[in-house]
């Protein structure tokens, strides 16, 4: 049994200093900047999650080997096992050596996006000297070799029956458990994804940190045919009914200013779940967010302001990036096009601002951590940041840490630079479990405690010098989820709630045109007079331009639209109606939705080509 432990600790430390190797020869190799000794370290121990999970993968074959052994009186393992080491040797060599010569093209990791070349490889090495093909060719030669080799040598070549099976096969039984753990990428609640390994301002070191192998195969499983998806009118058609929609301000259009300056420092909470269900637009529950209430009176609420998804991770992106959601995949976890989007995040720090982000919880979930550092965010703050004592929820920790936290971390911020903080919190969802005792039900009682903690917090800042230059925008991530509740096909599930609050704000008013998640990142730019060109979907609603106010929400192969006309639900998979039967509505959703996967197509193909 020694052997076949032996055997798997060498197989993993091996593949684990293959992948160290790798790393270190694509930083030589792209260098753009001098790194550092301290820079490979931090980019190995960043990885490392992924190598587990790739190597998980590879050891499966051999461990169900070992253990079908387990059972036989002689079994020649080397003999069954070289030709699948032989094979992975072939796929390793062949993508660690083409990650690191494409990516001083690409500037992104292998994914799968090498495979639009396979069709025509004549092509795809038209533009490369023959030189420097045959040189990538023996590198990859050499790395199959001494794989191969290593990899056959390192295997026992027989393997008898043991002395006490029932014994050895409980001990098989739990390193194979122990396998799943790490190709899972351990026990949070995120599973492994590319975003486990960014840890820099330094997009190189990110991407070095990233095991291609797995960002590959990670990438095969998230491929879709964007151009062919929800494509039902004409092209011609579709961009002229979009146009008219998202017509962006010209020259003589004019913007309400509403904040005092165009340089305030920027908060954004993000509050998680908090839905008009919860806060009192759908007029069931008015008690549970006094704190929140009694602020809208001191700021600028948006009474019709709809989320674009039901999800953290698409509503997270419409807000920053300006982007609408998708009804059926998350674009935050494909980072080669999240990438690729715009974000005001990264507009406030080309004008000098400091930003960063915090979450109290997984920041790796649904590739968060990679989407953030993508956006521009220069510092993430996460659960890993807090005391175990605080890690007291089942997400992390709880708002009233966090809120603590993040004003101290503010108060210490010098007052010489402009600074954006993002916030994300996390009590008010499932399982509702928070120390507060208010409400009976369960999730009422948790909206009310960050309320709680909200409120103590908006108290301590307006006592500090913050809040005299100090923009607060208040929205939830997503609409809100009531266990049972029949309202996720409804317009009351995406109405939402959002408040500008602080010192920087002129003075207080209700604003009632309808509009979206993803139309905040241009109403907030355009205040700054920052440029929002490139945000195609996102629309200045203080702007003279801004004529046909509408919302745009997905939910599962499906979409709403709300404005003047009404509100329509419409299931894409029945092509039916679920509430409303406006024809010139509909058309409107189509094109939208079109337009939408009609942009990832194009920066699926500008990304490969």
């Amino acid at each position: 049994m020694k052997e076949r432990l032996w055997f798997l600790i060498k197989f993993y430390l091996w593949l684990i200093l293959v992948f160290s190797m790798g790393r270190l020869v694509f930083l030589i190799y792209n260098q753009q900047d001098y790194h550092t000794l301290s820079d490979f370290f931090q980019v190995v121990v960043h990885g490392w999650r992924l190598d587990v999970s790739t190597i998980g993968y590879l050891a499966i074959l051999p461990w169900l080997f070992l253990f079908v052994s387990l059972a036989l009186k002689k079994f020649n393992f080397r003999k069954f096992i070289s030709p699948y080491f032989w094979l992975i040797s072939i796929l390793i060599g062949i993508i660690l050596v083409v990650d690191t010569a494409l990516y001083e093209f690409w500037g992104f990791k292998l994914d799968a996006t090498v495979f639009n070349y396979i069709d025509s490889p004549k092509n795809a090495a038209a533009s490369v000297p023959f030189g420097f093909i045959i040189v990538r060719v023996c590198c990859i030669v050499s790395v199959i070799a001494l794989l191969g080799y290593t990899l056959v040598g390192l295997s026992p070549k027989e393997l008898k029956k043991t002395a006490c099976p029932i014994r050895d096969i409980a001990t098989m039984i739990l390193i194979g458990g122990l396998m799943f753990i790490g190709i899972r990428g351990g026990v949070d609640r995120s599973t492994a994804n590319v975003g486990m390994a960014y840890f820099s301002n330094e997009q190189i070191l990110n991407h070095a940190a990233i095991n291609p192998c797995f960002s590959l195969f990670y990438s095969m499983g998230k491929q879709q045919d964007f151009g062919k998806m929800y494509h039902e009118l004409s092209s011609e058609e579709c961009e002229q009914i979009f146009s008219n929609l998202y017509e962006k301000p010209s020259s003589s259009d004019s913007t309400t200013i509403v904040l005092k300056n165009n340089r305030p420092n920027i908060l954004l909470i993000e509050w998680e779940g908090f839905g008009g269900l919860i806060s009192g637009l759908s007029g069931e529950k008015k008690d549970i967010t006094p704190n929140f209430n009694s602020l809208i009176k001191e700021g600028i609420y948006f009474e019709n302001y709809y989320s674009n998804s039901f999800r953290t991770d698409r509503g997270t992106l419409s807000t920053i990036s300006g982007y609408p959601a998708c009804p059926n995949l998350s674009i935050m976890k494909m980072p080669n096009i999240s990438q690729t989007l715009p974000s005001f995040a990264e507009k406030l720090a080309e004008k000098g601002y400091e930003t960063g982000f915090l979450y109290g919880g997984d920041i790796n979930f649904t590739n968060m951590k990679s989407y953030l550092y993508n956006a521009g965010y220069s510092k993430l703050f996460a659960q890993e940041d807090f005391p175990k004592k605080q890690q007291d929820n089942a997400w992390g920790v709880n708002d009233e840490w966090t809120f603590g936290w993040l004003k101290d971390y503010l108060l210490s911020l010098p007052q010489d630079k402009p600074w954006h903080m993002g916030f994300l919190t996390l009590s008010s969802h499932e399982p509702w479990d928070v120390p507060f005792a208010k409400f009976e039900d369960p999730i009422d009682n948790s909206f009310a405690y960050t309320d709680h903690c909200l409120g103590d917090f908006i108290v301590q800042i307006k006592q500090s010098q913050l809040w005299e230059n100090l923009l607060i925008i208040i929205l939830p991530d997503h609409c809100c989820h009531i266990p049972g509740g029949d309202f996720a096909n409804s317009r009351e599930f995406f109405h939402c709630p959002m408040l500008w609050i602080g010192g920087a704000v002129k003075k207080p008013f209700h604003f009632s045109k309808h509009m979206n998640q993803s139309d905040v990142a241009s109403t907030l730019l355009a205040q700054l007079g920052i440029p929002t060109d490139d945000f195609r979907f996102s629309r200045d609603v203080f702007s003279s331009s801004y004529q046909k106010p509408f919302a745009f929400s997905c939910f599962n192969d499906g979409f709403m639209l709300t404005d003047s006309l009404g509100t329509i639900l419409y299931d894409h998979a029945s092509q039916k109606f679920m509430k409303g039967n406006s024809q010139e509505q509909l058309i409107r959703g189509k094109a939208i939705l079109q337009s939408i996967y009609d942009d990832l197509d194009n920066r699926n193909k500008q990304i490969a080509n």
